[in-house]
């Protein structure tokens, strides 16, 4: 097994693997729309490679490229198929090289793909090879598919329930890439972790707040791959995010596996992204935190109360003497106590989270 990993390594490697094919290609496509690629391609059927291509009947905004692909295709000697439509989307991206080697990918065959931060596995285990034929043959014939593996995760079929089980068996930590995160079943399940001592650390997004999860995101580059590595031992790879779409109702594609290499490798990666990556918006600094150090802050800063209640107590007996406005001294009063604990608490958010958080 060998890691692919972008934008450090591009489209070579995809273009090595095709011009090398002897036999056959079975490619499944979401977005496409690397020249180098598709040469690589033409270049295989006139050299006689037998090249099926699988092609979502959709995507946002790029069916007209698809079905110019589609006919570019068919016209150099490839068949061709398309996706069906029971299934809100055809997402999986991966092709098989002469029936022995699976690249299995996090990220389309589209230039903003393989310049963003992604990965992808050359897999030459020969049940999971032949689990993803066995997939592409379904999905290209239309036929239901039916495989037991537990190591190739196909939406709809059994990636809810053997990913639920692999972030369930988290003993020590849950590192996580995924653009999205915000199925409630595996939010739950990702607290729960947390809670149970798991570090759970993620780089993307998850949309409803917590303060048990910890969440940056990857701004110096864009990301598109969705990768779970737990306990720096076992990982997950795949195109389906922790959402209840891409879990239930569209054909995704992942692998689970163990390699300790390719672990330590994605690793030392996420670390560097996450020493780079800012902390997310939607990342909830606990209150109870902010709120002790707050008043730790703010009672340093206060004069003695004793003397203030003298103060207070000279100025309320004079205050018919002196027509004073109470009821502005009042706000007066407020505003500033409100001004001096909002300094404080962004005081506070700026040290502990590396952000400026304004508060209202």
């Amino acid at each position: 097994m060998k890691l692919l990993v972008q934008p450090d390594d591009g489209v070579k490697p995809l273009v090595a693997a095709i011009q090398k094919a002897k036999e056959s290609i079975e490619i499944a496509i979401f977005r496409f729309d690397i020249p180098e690629l598709e040469r690589a391609l033409m270049d295989a059927i006139k050299r006689g490679v037998r090249v099926q291509a699988l092609i979502a009947s959709t995507n946002r905004g790029g069916e007209r490229t698809l079905r110019a692909l589609e006919t570019r295709l068919l016209a150099a000697g490839a068949t061709v198929a398309r996706t069906a439509n029971d299934l809100v989307r055809y997402h999986g991206k991966f092709f098989v090289i002469d029936g022995t080697d699976l690249y299995l990918l996090g990220f389309n065959f589209a230039r903003a793909d393989v310049r963003s931060r992604s990965f992808g596995l050359i897999v030459r285990n020969r049940v999971v090879v032949q689990e993803a034929s066995k997939l592409f043959q379904a999905d290209s014939t239309r036929q239901p598919y039916s495989g037991k593996s537990k190591s190739l995760m196909v939406s709809p079929v059994n990636a809810r329930e053997h990913l639920s089980g692999f972030i369930a068996g988290a003993k020590k930590s849950l590192w996580i890439y995924d653009p999205e995160i915000s199925d409630p079943p595996m939010i739950h399940l990702l607290e729960e972790r947390a809670k149970a001592g798991v570090e759970v650390r993620i780089i993307g997004v998850v949309p409803r707040r917590t303060g048990l999860l910890k969440v940056r995101s990857l701004k110096a580059v864009r990301l598109h791959v969705r990768l779970i590595l737990r306990d720096g031992e076992r990982a997950f790879l795949g195109s389906q995010s922790l959402r209840a779409a891409e879990l239930d109702r569209r054909r995704e594609v992942g692998l689970l596996f163990r390699d300790r290499a390719i672990a330590n490798r994605i690793a030392k990666l996420f670390d560097q992204d996450w020493a780079k990556a800012k902390i997310s918006g939607r990342e909830a600094i606990p209150a109870e935190k902010v709120a002790k150090k707050v008043a730790k802050l703010v009672t340093k800063k206060l004069p003695d109360v004793t003397e203030v209640l003298n103060h207070v107590v000279a100025i309320e007996t004079k205050a018919e003497k002196l027509k004073l406005d109470k009821d502005g001294l009042e706000e007066t009063v407020k505003d500033a106590v409100k001004s001096a604990v909002q300094d404080a608490v962004n005081e506070v958010v700026k040290r502990e989270a590396g952000v400026v958080s304004n508060v209202k």
